[in-house]
């Protein structure tokens, strides 16, 4: 009980927080703003009833107008308050203050189930609040974009996964889906950690120095235990709630003739690999009081000859991807409001050889966050978590944080923290990286030469 309360505390101090950070950026930002300009209409149309109607320039599917407007038309008729105001701007935005409420409880729950409930369960509530903050995700939680919604279903999914109970997982996985559509990588993502499960609990992972070895090892398992009639019907049950997910997901995108609905010309798939360094950077900052020591770099400097010639293949490997399937989409350069935009002006566009300079940084990056998973987790889940991740990113042309934010929750989760200082730095992190843009967005508005219409910086 001490726990609970102690999270309901800290529960509430977010919720004041976030409220009071919504009415400043509501009253320097009343209109719709960027995207918004799609999802305000639509989601008003349907509190108007008119679910027929669709912006083709809108590329998700319906769950938040349609999650919104269960939210907010039940409020209204108990209210009488009148359509214009239930459905408005400053309302809609709310919707995402509740769901990263509903995200702090969520990531708390998860770090219950899977470390346990420790002693200090204060840190525990500050190591989900932490997260929640994490910038990209938290500047969303005052616009109104699918962000928040669709981590909670994501996460909730995962939840109700790790509980074993694999029908509502999936029932989560769906509405998810509806936010976003690539979440459908992370339904698959439980189907095939919920397979991992089953056969870890009857075959424990054997550890050995050589992790390639290990991995061999566990997949032979793995096939051998799916090679028994009785264990094969066993694990298609647990994982049939998924795949019936994942075959309507694929029968959509048949009729569909595609995963994007709406306006496709901006949204062309394609092999975009240095994607996977980029989200190994953006990891690695957001986690960094977790990973940089200098015990870690000295780790991953010393080296062996098996080590060294392996370091010497993946950064072959590396160049190889970054010389051959970097993609600049034309939204990257065209539209300075965004940190992306200065991300790749000021330092990929600084020099032709740049983008080659950081591929070491890159394999040290995804070491370390792979390293601290295995801390963790079993090599079988990590080899899953990293096919998953691989699909979730490459095929995006475009550089988007917000496309980061589900993968490196649930690496992030994961994570064993063990310490204030490291955790209150983390923090601090978010905190000043979340008041600097919220600060740039409220307080140094800007025009653009050929508009006379304010214009704000923004994730």
């Amino acid at each position: 009980m001490a726990a609970v309360r102690q999270f309901a505390a800290v529960l509430s101090a977010f919720v004041a927080v976030s409220l009071v950070i919504s009415a400043r950026l509501n009253r320097a930002q009343p209109a719709p703003y960027m995207d918004e300009i799609f999802h305000v209409p639509q989601a008003q149309k349907y509190c108007q009833g008119r679910f027929t109607e669709w912006d083709p320039m809108i590329t998700t599917l319906p769950g938040l107008y349609l999650v919104s407007v269960g939210l907010l038309k039940p409020v209204a008729l108990l209210t009488g308050a009148e359509e214009g105001v239930a459905c408005s701007t400053v309302l809609l935005r709310a919707t995402n203050v509740l769901f990263a409420a509903g995200n702090v409880y969520l990531l708390w729950a998860l770090l219950r189930k899977l470390h346990g409930e420790t002693k200090d369960a204060l840190l525990q509530c500050l190591n989900a609040v932490t997260m929640a903050t994490l910038p990209v995700l938290y500047f969303f939680t005052f616009l109104y974009y699918t962000d928040p919604g669709s981590t909670f279903f994501t996460l909730f999914m995962y939840l109700l996964c790790c509980h074993g109970n694999h029908i509502l997982a999936a029932m989560m996985g769906f509405l998810a889906v509806m936010f976003r559509q690539t979440n459908v990588v992370w339904v698959v993502f439980c189907a095939g950690i919920t397979a991992v499960n089953m056969v870890e609990r009857k075959h424990k992972p054997q550890q050995n120095a050589n992790v390639f070895l290990t991995l061999y090892n566990s997949i032979r398992t793995v096939l051998r235990y799916l090679a028994t009639v009785s264990h094969f019907a066993q694990v298609t049950l647990a994982v049939l709630p998924y795949a019936m997910q994942v075959l309507v997901f694929g029968i959509f995108v048949y009729v569909n003739e595609g995963i994007v609905v709406g306006d496709r010309t901006s949204h062309q798939a394609c092999l975009n690999f240095p994607q996977l360094f980029y989200f190994f950077s953006f990891a690695f900052i957001f986690s960094c009081p977790h990973l940089l020591s200098p015990s870690q770099v000295f780790q991953f400097l010393k080296c062996d000859v098996k080590k060294l010639v392996l370091l010497l293949a993946l950064l072959l490997l590396s160049y190889v991807l970054v010389n051959h399937f970097t993609y600049v989409h034309p939204y990257l350069l065209a539209d300075n409001r965004h940190y992306t935009f200065y991300v790749w002006q000021r330092v990929f566009q600084r020099h032709a050889v740049v983008k080659y300079v950081l591929i070491p940084g890159y394999v040290f990056c995804g070491w370390s966050l792979l390293q601290h998973l295995g801390k963790t987790r079993s090599p079988l889940w990590v080899l899953v978590f990293s096919v998953c991740l691989l699909v979730s990113t490459v095929p995006q042309k475009l550089l988007e944080f917000r496309y980061f934010i589900v993968p490196y929750l649930l690496y992030r989760v994961h994570v064993r923290v063990e310490s204030y200082r490291m955790l209150l730095a983390e923090l601090c992190l978010h905190t000043v990286v979340n008041a600097a843009t919220i600060y740039l967005f409220i307080g140094k508005p800007f025009l653009w030469p050929d508009s006379s219409e304010q214009q704000h910086f923004m994730w």
